[in-house]
């Protein structure tokens, strides 16, 4: 059994009839949160969390024991509405309100996350005759397995001068609805034509709180490739496949509602789960990144939101409407009404530093950190905090999970270079801590190269909580760093979002000066760090464009490799 771990803000209380709340439930990678906020000033009252109970899918499927091949991560929708059945409510019991003044409740996800279900929103997975079936179940955000139907999306859309591509910066993620959707056709295609909708987590779980199907305009236009009110074209989409030609139109296209705005009324059933009110406003879906923007009271043109942690999401808002190269999309209204909301990313951030403490470090470093009282990251972090930049003589690459921005390719990997048998654990974590740091400023300096400058850098998500690392970013950026004063910044994002859509603010822009919560230019570059950081810098990006931009493909070529070695001797994962 999951365990559900309550989580109270001391110092506040939530006395006061006249007061109204708010529910912000924050879908993240391996857990779910719900937070209770005052709609008044944002005041976090109290919350709990919901480990899902199948965690992540990447090496076997808990139905069968089947093991799954590179590249993948599933999820099972009932693991999301458990969190509804058991943080909401324990959420507000630990806040100590009367449940009967919460007046609204928001949800964010992550995205692009993807759910087959049925014409009434029943997930293929809960179907007994298809819970065997690896493509019946939620495709996570993490995954990559359809980078080779990515590729011909990419080609086909350049070769066409599809008008769509360049808002994408010029290149579809292997993350995204449309590839997923491709790869299921193409590996599962019974279940693809079983299938009725093809639904962003997003919009189900919103689904589920109210028994309305709502596509969010986020999602749709971030990751639907819903520009100027079009999807890809039917003639594009059956040449990619002629089976595909109806995709947008049969199973992705539908109603749409734009942010902060209500998605329906808190059904009778989930009224039951949540011990909520039946009849409140819940909001239109969201994502993480987007919605933690007026969280951390940053939807002005110029200010970038990072939100760290397994992976990071930057999002930022504009007058103008430009060609970022490898952006996630760029959306009019894709994060507040009235500016272009830009989108790009790291699919690995925290996920590699994880990956180093759980498979590289020698167990010595567990016990030391252990007798001192930290973790291993605080410890690696200690070890080697004061060494001189670039005092460990090596370069890393941030691609253990692939490059979302600027490349736009699933298929690249990690890489350490400089390594000699004097070099020790803790530098090997810092050149990986200041690997991610350069990768995201390649994407800073693509956006300010491509008329979108970014003037404010603004940190959310539970990275921030590593001192060392926020000052690594400062000095490698050269710019100012600010925090969200909040650890729970999508949820709360969704709290606000919320608010809006139950009538307490007249938009979230509104919402989020007064519910939001920043902590301004908490880290400043130190000079001679910059100097020395920007000389590495040079170094990444010589790495950066050899192995990412075509001139040597040996990452592809050892991924191919792989997957073919995984799926030798027991044939492919398709069902005919």
């Amino acid at each position: 059994m999951s365990k559900t771990d309550a989580l109270s803000h001391a110092g506040h209380s939530a006395v006061g009839d006249d007061e109204n709340y708010v529910i912000g439930v924050d879908y993240g990678t391996l857990s779910g949160r719900a937070v209770v906020v005052r709609v008044s000033d944002g005041v976090e009252l109290g919350s709990a969390v919901l480990d899902y109970p199948h965690a992540v899918m990447d090496t076997i499927l808990a139905a069968t024991g089947e093991a799954l091949p590179p590249e993948w991560a599933l999820q099972v929708p009932a693991d999301y509405t458990a969190v509804l059945k058991s943080a909401v409510p324990a959420a507000v019991a630990n806040a100590g309100i009367d449940p009967s003044r919460v007046i609204g409740i928001g949800t964010d996800f992550t995205a692009c996350t993807m759910i087959p279900v049925l014409a009434d929103g029943t997930p293929l997975n809960e179907i007994p005759e298809y819970a065997g079936r690896p493509h019946a179940y939620v495709k996570l955000w993490r995954h990559h397995a359809a980078q080779a139907q990515a590729d011909r999306i990419n080609d086909l859309a350049f070769e066409r001068d599809e008008s769509w591509l360049p808002r994408y910066g010029g290149l579809i993620s292997s993350e995204w609805e449309f590839a997923k959707g491709l790869q299921l056709l193409e590996e599962d295609p019974e279940l693809y034509h079983r299938m009725d909708h093809w639904v962003e987590a997003a919009d189900w779980i919103v689904w589920q709180l109210t028994g309305n199907y709502l596509r969010n305009a986020c999602t749709a236009g971030y990751k639907g490739i819903l520009q100027d009110g079009q999807y890809p074209s039917e003639a594009f989409l059956g040449t990619l496949n002629p089976a595909f030609a109806r995709f947008a139109l049969d199973k992705v296209a539908h109603a749409i509602g734009q942010l902060g705005a209500s998605a329906g009324t808190l059904s009778k059933e989930a009224a039951g789960w949540t011990g909520l009110p039946e009849g409140i406003h819940v909001a239109v879906g969201n994502v993480d990144a987007h919605v933690t923007a007026p969280a951390a009271q940053a939807v002005n043109p110029g200010q970038m939101v990072a939100i760290m942690g397994t992976s990071t999401c930057h999002v930022m808002n504009s007058d103008a409407l430009a060609e970022v190269p490898g952006m996630c999309g760029v959306v009019d209204g894709g994060i507040v009404s009235g500016l272009y909301g830009y989108e790009a990313g790291q699919s690995g951030v925290g996920d590699i530093f994880a990956w180093y403490v759980n498979n590289q470090v020698p167990a010595r470093y567990a016990d030391d950190a252990r007798a001192l009282g930290r973790s291993v990251h605080e410890h690696l972090t200690e070890l080697v905090k004061h060494q001189p930049v670039g005092g460990h003589g090596l370069i890393a690459l941030d691609w253990h999970s692939g490059n979302r921005s600027v490349l736009v390719d699933h298929q690249l990997s990690g890489l350490v270079i400089g390594m000699t048998l004097t070099t020790r654990a803790e530098e090997i974590y810092r050149a990986l801590l200041e690997a991610t740091a350069f990768g995201t400023r390649t994407i800073v300096e693509a956006f300010n190269a491509s008329g979108v400058p970014v003037t404010e850098f603004i940190v959310a998500g539970g990275l921030l909580k590593n001192a060392f690392l926020m000052q690594t970013y400062s000095d490698i950026l050269r710019l100012p760093i600010s925090t969200i004063a909040s650890d729970q910044g999508p949820a709360l994002g969704a709290a606000i979002h919320a608010a809006v859509a139950a009538g307490a603010y007249p938009d979230v822009r509104a919402a989020g000066q007064t519910m939001g919560k920043l902590n301004k230019n908490v880290y400043v570059p130190n000079e001679s760090s910059s100097v020395a950081y920007d000389e590495l810098f040079e170094e990444y990006t010589r790495l950066h464009d050899y192995f990412g931009r075509g001139e040597n493909d040996v990452m592809r070529r050892l991924k191919s490799m792989k997957r073919r070695a995984a799926l030798s001797g027991r044939g492919a994962l398709v069902t005919t």
